[in-house]
């Protein structure tokens, strides 16, 4: 049995747009990709509305820096053979960072945390798969549109930025974009239809990393 991490935010917790809720367990894509795997991988999903890959965020009081939280959850489920890191939607916040080649650096460091961790004796180092984020859209709250303005256009670029750090850091990367497209609602999450295509997406590639059928 394989043991599989997924990093993410409010896209991997399974956030519905609508509802402001979530979406039922079977229908959160990590939930799917285990289904996909037909029980020869366990998945341990970590998402966490608004986190981002490396920056501060003090606008509620959860700690929400993907870098200072991921060391910790590396600890907590190891031995792992593989982490997905889907993460960097809410680095485009412009008080954020707010452009995809920042969330590539920050990837890049969430990269070199996974690779560098203190791993217990035995353990390995796991392999690593980055999905850059679905494109951003506009939705009903002006406030929220405005704290997210030109990430619609700049969320087209994430695709390109990870590709250049995934190919120096020699891992796999899965373009979320290629499969799911955001719920107009509010132009950030995803409908089950969609957060579910992450899932069966990304079921080849994880099949090929880990050896499985």
């Amino acid at each position: 049995m394989k043991n599989v991490l997924a990093f993410g935010d409010s896209l991997t917790w399974g956030a519905d747009a609508v509802t402001g809720g979530r979406h039922p367990f079977k229908d959160r894509w990590p939930n799917v990709l285990a289904t996909e795997l037909g029980g020869q991988a366990r998945l341990f999903a970590e998402g966490l509305n608004g986190r981002t890959t490396i920056f501060d965020d003090y606008s509620i009081p959860t700690e929400r820096n993907g870098s200072k939280a991921l060391p910790m959850l590396l600890a907590t489920h190891e031995p792992l053979d593989l982490v997905i890191i889907f993460l960097g939607t809410n680095d485009m916040r412009s008080h954020i960072c707010g452009n995809a080649a920042g969330s590539a650096m920050g990837i890049a460091r969430l990269i070199n945390i996974v690779k560098t961790f203190s791993y217990k004796p035995g353990h390995h180092v796991p392999k690593i798969l980055v999905v850059s984020p679905p494109y951003v859209g506009t939705g009903a709250d002006q406030l929220f549109n405005d704290v997210m303005a030109g990430a619609g256009d700049l969320s087209k670029e994430y695709a390109a930025n990870y590709a250049q750090i995934c190919e120096r850091e020699q891992v796999a990367l899965f373009d979320a974009a290629s499969v799911a497209r955001i719920d107009p609602a509010d132009g950030v999450h995803l409908d089950i239809a969609n957060t579910r295509a992450i899932g069966v997406g990304l079921a080849p590639i994880v099949r090929e990393l880990l050896s499985i059928q």
